[in-house]
Protein backbone atom coordinates (compact mmCIF):
# COMPACT_ATOMS: atom_id res chain seq x y z
CA UNK A 1 0.00 0.00 0.00
CA UNK A 2 1.07 3.25 -0.94
CA UNK A 3 1.68 6.18 1.60
CA UNK A 4 -1.93 8.38 1.82
CA UNK A 5 -3.13 10.90 4.24
CA UNK A 6 -5.83 9.56 6.09
CA UNK A 7 -4.20 10.17 9.14
CA UNK A 8 -5.83 10.99 12.58
CA UNK A 9 -6.08 14.90 13.76
CA UNK A 10 -6.67 14.60 17.44
CA UNK A 11 -7.98 12.57 20.20
CA UNK A 12 -9.08 15.91 21.32
CA UNK A 13 -11.51 16.49 18.80
CA UNK A 14 -14.90 15.73 18.90
CA UNK A 15 -15.02 13.02 16.49
CA UNK A 16 -14.41 11.47 15.75
CA UNK A 17 -24.54 -10.25 3.04
CA UNK A 18 -28.57 -10.76 3.43
CA UNK A 19 -31.30 -8.80 1.96
CA UNK A 20 -31.22 -5.16 2.62
CA UNK A 21 -34.46 -3.19 4.22
CA UNK A 22 -36.97 -1.25 2.50
CA UNK A 23 -35.69 2.01 0.97
CA UNK A 24 -36.76 4.97 3.17
CA UNK A 25 -35.64 7.97 2.41
CA UNK A 26 -36.53 11.10 4.99
CA UNK A 27 -39.00 10.54 8.04
CA UNK A 28 -42.33 12.67 8.18
CA UNK A 29 -40.91 15.10 10.45
CA UNK A 30 -37.69 15.76 8.35
CA UNK A 31 -39.36 16.02 5.52
CA UNK A 32 -41.74 18.65 6.20
CA UNK A 33 -38.32 20.39 7.50
CA UNK A 34 -40.02 20.27 10.95
CA UNK A 35 -36.82 19.23 12.81
CA UNK A 36 -34.88 22.48 11.82
CA UNK A 37 -31.44 22.61 10.26
CA UNK A 38 -28.47 21.36 12.49
CA UNK A 39 -25.19 23.74 12.10
CA UNK A 40 -22.01 21.76 13.12
CA UNK A 41 -18.90 23.61 13.65
CA UNK A 42 -15.64 21.37 13.42
CA UNK A 43 -11.75 22.64 12.71
CA UNK A 44 -10.49 20.15 10.33
CA UNK A 45 -10.55 21.36 6.14
CA UNK A 46 -12.31 19.32 3.53
CA UNK A 47 -9.80 19.12 1.14
CA UNK A 48 -12.07 17.14 -1.60
CA UNK A 49 -15.51 16.88 -2.79
CA UNK A 50 -14.38 14.13 -5.30
CA UNK A 51 -14.00 10.68 -3.58
CA UNK A 52 -11.42 10.02 -6.10
CA UNK A 53 -8.86 12.57 -4.08
CA UNK A 54 -10.09 13.12 -0.78
CA UNK A 55 -8.77 10.71 2.34
CA UNK A 56 -8.61 13.32 4.81
CA UNK A 57 -11.84 12.95 7.91
CA UNK A 58 -13.11 15.90 6.69
CA UNK A 59 -13.62 14.71 3.52
CA UNK A 60 -14.86 11.57 3.77
CA UNK A 61 -17.49 13.10 6.64
CA UNK A 62 -18.75 14.45 3.40
CA UNK A 63 -18.38 11.36 1.08
CA UNK A 64 -20.34 8.96 3.92
CA UNK A 65 -23.40 11.92 3.94
CA UNK A 66 -23.83 13.04 -0.05
CA UNK A 67 -22.45 9.48 -1.64
CA UNK A 68 -23.73 5.73 -1.49
CA UNK A 69 -21.40 2.90 -1.00
CA UNK A 70 -23.05 -0.56 -1.63
CA UNK A 71 -22.56 -1.58 1.86
CA UNK A 72 -22.56 0.49 5.08
CA UNK A 73 -21.56 0.38 8.60
CA UNK A 74 -24.80 -0.13 10.75
CA UNK A 75 -24.92 2.10 14.11
CA UNK A 76 -22.27 0.60 16.64
CA UNK A 77 -21.33 -2.00 14.11
CA UNK A 78 -18.10 -3.28 12.35
CA UNK A 79 -19.99 -5.92 10.22
CA UNK A 80 -21.08 -4.11 6.81
CA UNK A 81 -24.60 -4.25 5.05
CA UNK A 82 -25.73 -3.77 1.94
CA UNK A 83 -26.90 -0.18 1.45
CA UNK A 84 -27.32 1.04 -2.52
CA UNK A 85 -26.95 -2.95 -2.61
CA UNK A 86 -30.08 -5.43 -1.95
CA UNK A 87 -27.51 -8.07 -1.21
CA UNK A 88 -23.52 -8.82 -1.73
CA UNK A 89 -21.80 -12.03 -1.15
CA UNK A 90 -18.69 -14.30 -2.28
CA UNK A 91 -19.90 -16.51 -4.76
CA UNK A 92 -19.68 -20.12 -3.39
CA UNK A 93 -16.05 -21.61 -3.81
CA UNK A 94 -14.67 -18.52 -5.17
CA UNK A 95 -12.95 -16.22 -2.59
CA UNK A 96 -11.88 -13.80 -5.39
CA UNK A 97 -15.35 -13.70 -6.68
CA UNK A 98 -17.56 -10.84 -5.16
CA UNK A 99 -21.34 -10.32 -6.46
CA UNK A 100 -23.58 -7.55 -5.51
CA UNK A 101 -27.20 -6.70 -6.77
CA UNK A 102 -28.60 -3.94 -6.61
CA UNK A 103 -31.74 -2.05 -5.17
CA UNK A 104 -34.20 -1.45 -7.47
CA UNK A 105 -35.04 2.53 -8.22
CA UNK A 106 -32.32 4.15 -7.16
CA UNK A 107 -31.40 7.24 -8.65
CA UNK A 108 -28.45 10.41 -8.26
CA UNK A 109 -29.61 13.69 -6.33
CA UNK A 110 -30.13 14.79 -10.16
CA UNK A 111 -32.53 12.40 -10.96
CA UNK A 112 -30.24 10.37 -13.21
CA UNK A 113 -30.62 6.38 -12.45
CA UNK A 114 -27.98 4.67 -10.71
CA UNK A 115 -27.12 1.50 -12.47
CA UNK A 116 -24.40 -1.13 -12.11
CA UNK A 117 -22.19 1.08 -14.90
CA UNK A 118 -21.86 3.64 -12.41
CA UNK A 119 -20.43 1.77 -9.71
CA UNK A 120 -17.82 0.10 -12.29
CA UNK A 121 -17.19 3.33 -13.39
CA UNK A 122 -16.84 4.77 -10.23
CA UNK A 123 -14.38 2.03 -8.86
CA UNK A 124 -11.98 2.07 -12.13
CA UNK A 125 -12.57 5.34 -12.35
CA UNK A 126 -10.57 5.70 -8.38
CA UNK A 127 -8.17 3.50 -9.81
CA UNK A 128 -7.21 5.03 -13.00
CA UNK A 129 -6.27 8.44 -11.98
CA UNK A 130 -4.76 7.17 -8.93
CA UNK A 131 -4.54 10.29 -6.98
CA UNK A 132 -1.59 9.97 -4.09
CA UNK A 133 -4.22 11.49 -1.60
CA UNK A 134 -7.18 9.01 -3.18
CA UNK A 135 -9.09 5.48 -1.82
CA UNK A 136 -6.76 3.61 -4.49
CA UNK A 137 -4.68 1.65 -1.62
CA UNK A 138 -7.86 0.39 -0.36
CA UNK A 139 -8.93 -0.88 -4.03
CA UNK A 140 -5.78 -2.21 -5.46
CA UNK A 141 -6.90 -6.33 -5.04
CA UNK A 142 -9.89 -5.61 -7.99
CA UNK A 143 -8.74 -7.49 -10.58
CA UNK A 144 -11.39 -6.92 -12.94
CA UNK A 145 -14.87 -5.77 -12.49
CA UNK A 146 -18.21 -6.58 -14.56
CA UNK A 147 -21.66 -5.48 -15.13
CA UNK A 148 -23.55 -8.84 -16.83
CA UNK A 149 -26.70 -6.62 -16.09
CA UNK A 150 -28.01 -3.19 -14.66
CA UNK A 151 -28.48 -4.62 -11.42
CA UNK A 152 -25.22 -6.94 -11.20
CA UNK A 153 -21.73 -6.01 -10.44
CA UNK A 154 -18.94 -8.61 -10.09
CA UNK A 155 -15.57 -8.04 -8.43
CA UNK A 156 -12.64 -10.47 -9.31
CA UNK A 157 -9.84 -9.91 -7.23
CA UNK A 158 -6.66 -10.59 -7.71
CA UNK A 159 -5.71 -12.65 -4.21
CA UNK A 160 -8.64 -13.73 -1.49
CA UNK A 161 -9.52 -10.95 0.62
CA UNK A 162 -11.97 -11.23 3.31
CA UNK A 163 -11.85 -7.33 4.24
CA UNK A 164 -13.09 -6.39 0.75
CA UNK A 165 -16.68 -5.52 1.83
CA UNK A 166 -15.33 -3.39 4.80
CA UNK A 167 -13.03 -1.44 2.17
CA UNK A 168 -16.19 -0.96 -0.43
CA UNK A 169 -18.22 0.24 2.87
CA UNK A 170 -16.02 3.22 3.46
CA UNK A 171 -15.38 6.37 1.84
CA UNK A 172 -13.28 3.97 -0.63
CA UNK A 173 -16.54 2.62 -2.06
CA UNK A 174 -18.97 6.01 -2.87
CA UNK A 175 -20.30 5.65 -5.79
CA UNK A 176 -20.65 8.75 -8.41
CA UNK A 177 -22.54 9.67 -11.65
CA UNK A 178 -20.21 8.87 -14.82
CA UNK A 179 -22.25 11.38 -16.49
CA UNK A 180 -21.16 13.66 -14.22
CA UNK A 181 -17.74 12.73 -13.46
CA UNK A 182 -14.56 12.74 -16.02
CA UNK A 183 -13.13 9.22 -16.62
CA UNK A 184 -9.53 10.24 -16.14
CA UNK A 185 -9.10 13.42 -13.87
CA UNK A 186 -10.87 15.02 -10.84
CA UNK A 187 -13.61 16.99 -10.89
CA UNK A 188 -12.47 20.53 -10.11
CA UNK A 189 -15.80 22.81 -9.52
CA UNK A 190 -16.60 22.17 -5.44
CA UNK A 191 -19.64 20.67 -6.35
CA UNK A 192 -20.37 16.56 -6.43
CA UNK A 193 -23.51 14.57 -7.20
CA UNK A 194 -24.66 10.92 -5.58
CA UNK A 195 -27.12 9.28 -3.56
CA UNK A 196 -26.74 9.56 -0.21
CA UNK A 197 -29.18 10.79 2.56
CA UNK A 198 -27.97 14.34 1.25
CA UNK A 199 -27.28 17.00 -1.34
CA UNK A 200 -24.43 19.42 -1.34
CA UNK A 201 -26.00 22.49 -2.08
CA UNK A 202 -22.46 24.52 -2.01
CA UNK A 203 -19.00 23.88 -0.79
CA UNK A 204 -16.41 26.44 0.14
CA UNK A 205 -13.22 27.12 2.32
CA UNK A 206 -15.45 27.89 5.41
CA UNK A 207 -18.97 26.52 4.75
CA UNK A 208 -20.59 23.61 3.60
CA UNK A 209 -24.36 23.85 2.55
CA UNK A 210 -26.77 20.00 2.67
CA UNK A 211 -30.15 19.65 2.23
CA UNK A 212 -32.14 16.12 2.18
CA UNK A 213 -32.22 13.90 -0.54
CA UNK A 214 -35.84 13.00 -1.05
CA UNK A 215 -34.94 10.69 -3.62
CA UNK A 216 -32.76 8.87 -1.60
CA UNK A 217 -33.48 4.91 -0.77
CA UNK A 218 -31.56 3.17 1.30
CA UNK A 219 -31.20 2.11 5.20
CA UNK A 220 -30.98 5.98 6.40
CA UNK A 221 -33.86 6.94 8.07
CA UNK A 222 -33.30 11.33 8.18
CA UNK A 223 -33.85 12.56 11.19
CA UNK A 224 -33.44 16.79 10.39
CA UNK A 225 -34.00 19.24 7.33
CA UNK A 226 -30.42 19.77 6.50
CA UNK A 227 -26.98 20.37 7.48
CA UNK A 228 -24.80 23.08 7.41
CA UNK A 229 -21.19 22.54 8.28
CA UNK A 230 -19.18 25.23 9.47
CA UNK A 231 -15.26 25.24 8.82
CA UNK A 232 -12.91 26.66 10.94
CA UNK A 233 -9.46 25.64 9.80
CA UNK A 234 -7.74 24.77 12.61
CA UNK A 235 -9.08 27.50 14.40
CA UNK A 236 -9.98 25.92 17.43
CA UNK A 237 -10.49 29.27 19.78
CA UNK A 238 -13.08 29.86 17.09
CA UNK A 239 -15.15 26.78 17.11
CA UNK A 240 -15.28 27.12 20.63
CA UNK A 241 -15.75 30.56 20.77
CA UNK A 242 -18.76 29.65 18.01
CA UNK A 243 -20.05 27.04 20.38
CA UNK A 244 -20.43 28.95 23.14
CA UNK A 245 -22.15 31.59 21.33
CA UNK A 246 -24.28 29.76 19.68
CA UNK A 247 -23.26 30.05 16.44
CA UNK A 248 -23.17 26.06 15.91
CA UNK A 249 -25.44 23.64 17.55
CA UNK A 250 -22.85 20.77 17.22
CA UNK A 251 -18.68 21.23 17.54
CA UNK A 252 -17.23 18.34 16.27
CA UNK A 253 -13.63 17.25 15.59
CA UNK A 254 -11.45 20.19 16.52
CA UNK A 255 -12.22 21.49 20.07
CA UNK A 256 -8.86 21.24 22.55
CA UNK A 257 -8.90 18.69 25.30
CA UNK A 258 -8.94 21.72 27.79
CA UNK A 259 -11.78 23.22 26.09
CA UNK A 260 -13.52 19.72 26.22
CA UNK A 261 -12.83 19.67 30.01
CA UNK A 262 -13.90 22.70 30.93
CA UNK A 263 -16.84 22.32 29.00
CA UNK A 264 -17.78 18.90 30.54
CA UNK A 265 -19.99 19.40 33.77
CA UNK A 266 -19.18 23.06 33.93
CA UNK A 267 -21.66 25.90 35.15
CA UNK A 268 -21.39 27.89 32.18
CA UNK A 269 -22.05 25.41 29.72
CA UNK A 270 -24.90 23.99 31.87
CA UNK A 271 -26.40 27.24 31.84
CA UNK A 272 -26.28 27.38 28.19
CA UNK A 273 -27.36 24.01 27.74
CA UNK A 274 -23.79 22.44 26.48
CA UNK A 275 -23.36 18.79 27.21
CA UNK A 276 -20.66 16.61 25.87
CA UNK A 277 -21.55 13.15 24.49
CA UNK A 278 -18.37 10.86 24.37
CA UNK A 279 -18.72 8.00 21.77
CA UNK A 280 -15.77 5.10 21.03
CA UNK A 281 -12.76 5.64 18.68
CA UNK A 282 -10.01 3.34 17.22
CA UNK A 283 -8.08 6.64 15.87
CA UNK A 284 -4.72 5.73 17.60
CA UNK A 285 -0.92 7.35 17.73
CA UNK A 286 2.18 6.03 17.32
CA UNK A 287 5.62 6.73 18.27
CA UNK A 288 7.81 5.80 14.79
CA UNK A 289 10.99 4.73 14.38
CA UNK A 290 13.47 5.09 11.28
CA UNK A 291 15.06 1.60 11.04
CA UNK A 292 17.94 2.66 9.08
CA UNK A 293 18.69 5.64 11.30
CA UNK A 294 21.88 5.51 13.10
CA UNK A 295 20.35 5.85 16.35
CA UNK A 296 17.01 5.38 16.47
CA UNK A 297 18.22 2.33 14.12
CA UNK A 298 19.34 0.59 17.02
CA UNK A 299 16.73 -2.02 18.75
CA UNK A 300 18.76 -1.00 22.36
CA UNK A 301 17.78 2.41 21.75
CA UNK A 302 14.19 1.66 20.98
CA UNK A 303 13.82 -0.61 23.81
CA UNK A 304 14.91 2.20 26.08
CA UNK A 305 12.60 3.96 25.22
CA UNK A 306 9.54 1.96 25.64
CA UNK A 307 10.48 0.86 28.82
CA UNK A 308 10.91 5.03 29.56
CA UNK A 309 7.43 6.45 28.01
CA UNK A 310 5.01 7.09 30.53
CA UNK A 311 1.32 6.91 28.85
CA UNK A 312 -0.82 7.57 31.47
CA UNK A 313 1.25 10.72 32.08
CA UNK A 314 0.66 11.54 27.89
CA UNK A 315 -2.95 11.14 28.38
CA UNK A 316 -3.41 12.93 31.34
CA UNK A 317 -1.55 15.47 31.41
CA UNK A 318 -1.37 16.39 27.77
CA UNK A 319 -4.52 14.96 26.64
CA UNK A 320 -6.76 15.64 29.77
CA UNK A 321 -7.80 12.13 29.85
CA UNK A 322 -9.53 12.50 26.42
CA UNK A 323 -7.40 9.49 25.42
CA UNK A 324 -6.46 6.34 26.81
CA UNK A 325 -3.45 4.57 26.57
CA UNK A 326 -2.57 2.12 23.54
CA UNK A 327 -0.19 -1.15 24.52
CA UNK A 328 -0.97 -3.00 21.28
CA UNK A 329 -1.36 -2.15 16.98
CA UNK A 330 -4.92 -3.37 16.92
CA UNK A 331 -6.86 -0.71 19.41
CA UNK A 332 -9.52 -2.06 21.82
CA UNK A 333 -12.99 -2.89 20.30
CA UNK A 334 -11.06 -3.94 17.05
CA UNK A 335 -11.19 -8.09 16.71
CA UNK A 336 -7.03 -9.17 17.59
CA UNK A 337 -6.37 -6.55 20.09
CA UNK A 338 -3.77 -7.79 23.00
CA UNK A 339 -1.92 -6.48 25.33
CA UNK A 340 1.67 -7.13 23.60
CA UNK A 341 3.63 -3.75 24.42
CA UNK A 342 2.55 -3.93 27.97
CA UNK A 343 3.45 -8.04 28.46
CA UNK A 344 6.76 -6.62 27.25
CA UNK A 345 7.43 -3.42 28.66
CA UNK A 346 5.05 -2.75 31.28
CA UNK A 347 3.33 0.54 32.28
CA UNK A 348 5.35 2.14 34.30
CA UNK A 349 8.81 3.60 33.52
CA UNK A 350 11.57 0.81 34.11
CA UNK A 351 14.66 3.09 34.17
CA UNK A 352 16.68 0.21 35.50
CA UNK A 353 15.86 -2.27 32.17
CA UNK A 354 15.97 0.97 29.81
CA UNK A 355 20.13 1.58 31.19
CA UNK A 356 20.47 -2.55 30.53
CA UNK A 357 18.58 -2.43 27.00
CA UNK A 358 21.13 0.61 25.82
CA UNK A 359 24.38 -0.96 27.47
CA UNK A 360 23.56 -4.02 25.79
CA UNK A 361 23.50 -2.04 22.40
CA UNK A 362 27.08 -0.61 23.18
CA UNK A 363 25.78 3.25 24.92
CA UNK A 364 27.53 2.82 28.13
CA UNK A 365 29.49 5.95 28.30
CA UNK A 366 27.40 9.44 28.34
CA UNK A 367 23.53 10.24 27.43
CA UNK A 368 22.11 9.10 24.08
CA UNK A 369 21.36 12.36 22.12
CA UNK A 370 18.39 12.03 19.88
CA UNK A 371 15.88 14.68 18.03
CA UNK A 372 11.88 13.97 18.32
CA UNK A 373 10.16 15.22 15.46
CA UNK A 374 6.61 16.64 15.35
CA UNK A 375 4.37 18.66 13.54
CA UNK A 376 1.95 21.02 15.15
CA UNK A 377 -1.35 20.52 13.69
CA UNK A 378 -1.99 17.47 11.69
CA UNK A 379 -1.89 15.11 14.18
CA UNK A 380 -3.96 17.61 17.00
CA UNK A 381 -2.84 20.15 19.00
CA UNK A 382 -1.55 18.56 21.68
CA UNK A 383 0.84 17.06 19.53
CA UNK A 384 3.85 19.22 19.67
CA UNK A 385 3.05 19.61 23.61
CA UNK A 386 3.27 15.43 23.74
CA UNK A 387 6.48 15.06 22.02
CA UNK A 388 8.12 17.82 24.73
CA UNK A 389 6.79 15.76 27.25
CA UNK A 390 8.07 12.76 25.83
CA UNK A 391 11.47 14.17 25.48
CA UNK A 392 11.50 14.94 29.50
CA UNK A 393 10.52 11.55 30.36
CA UNK A 394 13.66 10.44 28.60
CA UNK A 395 15.58 13.06 29.64
CA UNK A 396 14.49 13.17 33.25
CA UNK A 397 15.83 9.03 33.26
CA UNK A 398 19.62 10.50 32.56
CA UNK A 399 20.16 8.11 29.84
CA UNK A 400 19.05 10.45 27.30
CA UNK A 401 19.98 13.99 25.72
CA UNK A 402 16.56 14.19 23.65
CA UNK A 403 15.24 17.38 21.93
CA UNK A 404 12.00 18.54 19.72
CA UNK A 405 11.86 19.80 16.23
CA UNK A 406 8.32 20.95 14.91
CA UNK A 407 8.31 21.93 11.15
CA UNK A 408 4.94 22.37 9.16
CA UNK A 409 3.41 19.32 7.80
CA UNK A 410 4.38 19.39 4.06
CA UNK A 411 8.29 19.74 5.60
CA UNK A 412 7.38 16.77 7.68
CA UNK A 413 6.74 14.33 4.87
CA UNK A 414 9.61 15.45 2.92
CA UNK A 415 12.02 14.98 5.41
CA UNK A 416 10.32 11.76 6.85
CA UNK A 417 11.02 10.12 2.78
CA UNK A 418 14.15 11.52 2.95
CA UNK A 419 15.42 9.53 5.73
CA UNK A 420 16.22 12.86 8.12
CA UNK A 421 13.73 11.89 10.57
CA UNK A 422 14.84 9.29 13.49
CA UNK A 423 11.73 9.32 15.78
CA UNK A 424 8.24 11.12 14.66
CA UNK A 425 4.80 10.72 15.64
CA UNK A 426 1.82 9.37 13.09
CA UNK A 427 -1.84 8.58 13.78
CA UNK A 428 -4.37 6.56 11.90
CA UNK A 429 -7.76 6.93 11.23
CA UNK A 430 -9.42 3.42 10.80
CA UNK A 431 -10.58 3.38 6.80
CA UNK A 432 -12.97 0.31 8.50
CA UNK A 433 -12.99 -1.53 11.77
CA UNK A 434 -11.31 -4.80 11.13
CA UNK A 435 -7.70 -5.34 12.38
CA UNK A 436 -6.65 -5.49 8.89
CA UNK A 437 -6.70 -1.76 8.41
CA UNK A 438 -4.15 -1.25 11.69
CA UNK A 439 -1.33 -4.05 10.53
CA UNK A 440 -1.33 -4.08 6.68
CA UNK A 441 -0.69 -0.20 5.98
CA UNK A 442 1.62 -0.27 8.41
CA UNK A 443 3.95 -3.52 8.07
CA UNK A 444 2.30 -4.78 4.30
CA UNK A 445 4.44 -4.30 1.01
CA UNK A 446 5.23 -0.15 0.61
CA UNK A 447 4.24 0.55 4.58
CA UNK A 448 2.45 4.18 4.94
CA UNK A 449 4.84 4.91 7.50
CA UNK A 450 7.72 5.70 5.79
CA UNK A 451 10.71 4.02 8.40
CA UNK A 452 12.02 1.23 6.22
CA UNK A 453 10.82 -1.75 8.06
CA UNK A 454 9.98 -5.53 7.23
CA UNK A 455 9.46 -8.44 8.50
CA UNK A 456 9.25 -11.32 5.93
CA UNK A 457 6.94 -13.15 8.40
CA UNK A 458 4.45 -10.55 8.74
CA UNK A 459 4.29 -9.13 5.01
CA UNK A 460 4.65 -12.58 3.41
CA UNK A 461 2.70 -14.92 5.80
CA UNK A 462 0.60 -13.21 8.31
CA UNK A 463 -0.84 -10.58 6.59
CA UNK A 464 -1.82 -12.30 3.39
CA UNK A 465 -3.02 -14.93 5.33
CA UNK A 466 -5.10 -13.12 8.09
CA UNK A 467 -6.63 -11.03 4.82
CA UNK A 468 -7.96 -14.08 3.19
CA UNK A 469 -10.21 -15.64 6.58
CA UNK A 470 -14.00 -15.17 5.36
CA UNK A 471 -14.56 -15.60 9.58
CA UNK A 472 -12.41 -12.97 10.87
CA UNK A 473 -12.23 -14.74 14.61
CA UNK A 474 -9.77 -17.29 13.17
CA UNK A 475 -7.02 -14.79 12.43
CA UNK A 476 -7.72 -13.55 16.36
CA UNK A 477 -4.37 -15.52 16.93
CA UNK A 478 -2.72 -14.74 14.30
CA UNK A 479 -3.17 -11.29 14.46
CA UNK A 480 -1.64 -11.64 18.21
CA UNK A 481 1.38 -13.13 16.95
CA UNK A 482 1.78 -10.49 14.59
CA UNK A 483 1.52 -8.03 17.33
CA UNK A 484 4.28 -9.88 19.80
CA UNK A 485 6.87 -9.63 16.65
CA UNK A 486 6.04 -6.11 16.39
CA UNK A 487 6.59 -5.38 19.81
CA UNK A 488 10.02 -7.71 19.67
CA UNK A 489 11.08 -5.60 17.20
CA UNK A 490 9.78 -1.78 17.45
CA UNK A 491 9.66 -0.42 14.72
CA UNK A 492 6.33 1.68 16.15
CA UNK A 493 5.56 1.89 19.56
CA UNK A 494 2.06 2.38 20.18
CA UNK A 495 0.85 5.58 22.35
CA UNK A 496 -2.95 5.97 22.92
CA UNK A 497 -6.02 5.44 21.89
CA UNK A 498 -8.52 8.22 20.91
CA UNK A 499 -12.05 8.62 23.06
CA UNK A 500 -13.84 10.27 20.77
CA UNK A 501 -16.41 13.50 21.46
CA UNK A 502 -19.04 16.07 20.55
CA UNK A 503 -20.04 18.89 22.24
CA UNK A 504 -23.83 20.60 21.56
CA UNK A 505 -26.52 22.15 23.07
CA UNK A 506 -29.18 20.08 25.09
CA UNK A 507 -32.02 20.78 21.86
CA UNK A 508 -29.76 18.60 19.91
CA UNK A 509 -30.06 14.66 20.07
CA UNK A 510 -28.62 11.37 18.37
CA UNK A 511 -24.95 11.87 18.69
CA UNK A 512 -24.71 8.64 20.41
CA UNK A 513 -25.23 7.14 17.29
CA UNK A 514 -22.64 8.96 15.22
CA UNK A 515 -19.81 8.30 17.36
CA UNK A 516 -18.38 4.54 17.01
CA UNK A 517 -15.48 3.07 15.84
CA UNK A 518 -16.58 2.67 12.22
CA UNK A 519 -15.51 6.55 11.90
CA UNK A 520 -18.97 7.28 10.30
CA UNK A 521 -20.21 10.73 11.18
CA UNK A 522 -23.73 10.23 10.60
CA UNK A 523 -25.34 13.71 9.83
CA UNK A 524 -29.00 11.81 9.27
CA UNK A 525 -28.93 10.98 12.77
CA UNK A 526 -28.61 14.11 14.66
CA UNK A 527 -32.11 15.81 15.74
CA UNK A 528 -32.31 19.57 16.66
CA UNK A 529 -35.64 20.07 18.85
Amino acid sequence: MKAHNKWLTAPLAAGLAAAALSGCGTDDGAAAGGEGRVVIGMSDEVMATDPAAGYDPGSWLLFNNVFQSLLSFPNGGTEPQPEAAESCDFDKGASTVYRCTLREGLKFSNGNPLTAEDVKFSFERALKIGDPNGPGPLLSTIDRIDTPDEKTVVFTLKVPDATFPSKIASGAGSIVDHREYPADALRTDGKAVGSGPYKLDSFSATEAVFSVNGGYQGNAKVRNSGVMLKLYQGDRKALADGLLNGDVDVAYRGLAAADIKNLNGSPTAGQKGIEVQEGSSAEVQHLVFNMKDPVAGKLGVRQAIAYLIDRDALVTDVYQSTATPLYSIVPAGILGHNTAFFDKYGDQPQPAKAKKALADAGFEDGKVKLTLYSTPNRFGPGTDQQIEAIAKQLNDSGLFEADVKSVDYEQYEKDIAAGKCGVYVKGWVPDYPDPDNFTQPFFGDGNVLGNHYENKKITDKIIPDTAAAADRTTAQEAYGTLQNLVADDLPILPLWQAKQYAVAYNTVSGLEWTLDASTVFRFWEIKKG
